[in-house]
C-alpha cells in the first residue's frame, strides 16, 4: 500500500530494531536460502521464532519482499525467517506445492541452528505468510508440526489455498456449467491438470467421479491434517478473490470450529486476493496476529 491505513501503528524502525543474515543456506537447490533477522536485545534465555513464506501463485516470488514484515516481527522480540522454495516453471518443471511444502520441512532445522549459532536458544516458533506461502505455511502447521524441532503453537496468513475438493474450485473450471467456469464447453481436464502439476501426482478425469482425486491431493491440502491437536490459526480472505477458491477458506472455518481449535477467520467482504477493500478488516487481521502471538508466544 502507498497509503498508510493504520496511521503509522505497524511502522517498522529497523535502524535500531536488530540484525538481518541474508542467503543462509539450508540445502544444495538453488533456491534453499533464507534470510534470518535477530533481535536487538541477544539477552533473553529463550526467542519464539516466526517464519513468514512469500507469496506468488508457487511460481514466482521471493523471500526479499517480505523484509518489513520480517523487521516488524524482529521488532516486537521475535526471531524471524524467510524461506526460498523451489518455484514450479520452464527451469523447474518438477517442483510443486508438495515439493516446495518438504523444503519448508527440512529448512526448519537449519534456520533454528543458525539462530543457536548467534546464541538465540528457540523454544517454540509460528509459521505464516501470504497467499502461496499462507498455503505452505498452514501445511507445516497443520501436517509437519509433529516432526517440528521445537513446539509450533499457531499460524496466522492471509488467502492461501485450504483445500481442493472440486466443489471448491467453481472459479478455476471445477464446474463447467457454473457461470463463473473458466470455460462453459470445457469438460473436467482443466482442473485434473491444475491439481496434478499443484499435487504432483497424475489426476484422471474419472477420479472426480470416484473421490479418488483426494487421495492424490492430500499431501498438498491443509483441510485433510487439521485434528483435535491442531494449533491457533489466524487468517483472512476476500470474498470476491479470483485467485484461489474463497469457499474452500469456508471449510477452515468449519475444521477448525469442528475441532475446537482457537481461531480467527476474517472475511473481507469487499476484497479479492489482495485484501485492497476493507482496511477495517485488514486492522482487525493485524490486532488478531498481535493478540495472538501474545497469548501463544509471548515475548518473556
Amino acid at each position: 500500500m502507498k497509503i498508510d491505513p493504520f496511521g503509522g501503528k505497524y511502522e517498522v524502525h529497523w535502524d535500531s530494531g536488530g540484525e538481518s543474515y541474508t542467503d543462509l543456506s539450508y540445502g544444495d537447490g538453488e533456491a534453499n536460502k533464507f534470510d534470518l533477522y535477530v533481535p536487538a536485545d541477544s539477552s533473553k534465555e529463550n526467542y519464539g521464532l516466526v517464519v513468514y513464506l512469500h507469496p506468488g501463485g508457487f511460481t514466482s516470488g521471493d523471500k526479499s519482499g517480505d523484509a518489513k514484515m520480517l523487521q516488524w516481527l524482529c521488532e516486537k522480540g521475535y526471531v524471524a525467517a524467510s524461506i526460498n522454495y523451489t518455484l514450479f516453471g520452464e527451469e523447474n518443471p518438477n517442483a510443486n506445492v508438495y515439493t516446495q511444502s518438504v523444503e519448508i520441512r527440512e529448512s526448519i532445522p537449519f534456520v533454528i541452528a543458525e539462530a543457536e549459532k548467534r546464541r538465540y536458544h528457540i523454544d517454540k516458533m509460528a509459521v505464516s505468510g501470504g497467499s502461496a506461502g499462507h498455503a505452505l505455511a498452514m501445511l507445516y502447521a497443520y501436517r509437519d508440526a509433529a516432526v517440528s524441532p521445537v513446539p509450533v503453537t499457531m499460524v496466522f496468513g492471509a488467502v492461501g489455498p485450504f483445500c481442493f475438493y472440486l466443489e471448491d474450485w467453481i472459479n478455476m473450471g471445477a464446474d463447467p456449467n457454473h457461470p463463473n467456469s473458466i470455460d462453459p464447453n470445457e469438460d473436467y481436464s482443466g482442473i485434473a491438470g491444475l491439481f496434478s502439476v499443484m499435487a504432483g501426482k497424475q489426476i484422471a478425469v474419472d477420479m472426480f467421479e470416484t473421490g479418488a482425486y483426494l487421495e492424490q491431493v492430500k499431501d498438498i491440502s491443509a483441510a485433510m491434517w487439521i485434528d483435535e491437536n491442531s494449533v491457533p490459526t489466524v487468517c483472512a480472505y476476500g470474498a470476491w478473490d479470483k485467485v484461489q477458491a474463497f469457499s474452500a477458506s469456508k471449510r477452515l472455518d468449519s475444521a477448525l470450529t469442528k475441532y475446537n481449535i482457537p481461531h480467527e477467520y476474517i472475511v473481507c467482504e469487499h476484497s479479492g486476493h489482495g485484501l485492497q477493500n476493507d482496511n477495517a478488516k485488514y486492522a482487525e487481521y493485524m490486532e488478531k496476529i498481535c493478540e495472538y502471538l501474545n497469548t501463544y508466544m509471548p515475548v518473556e
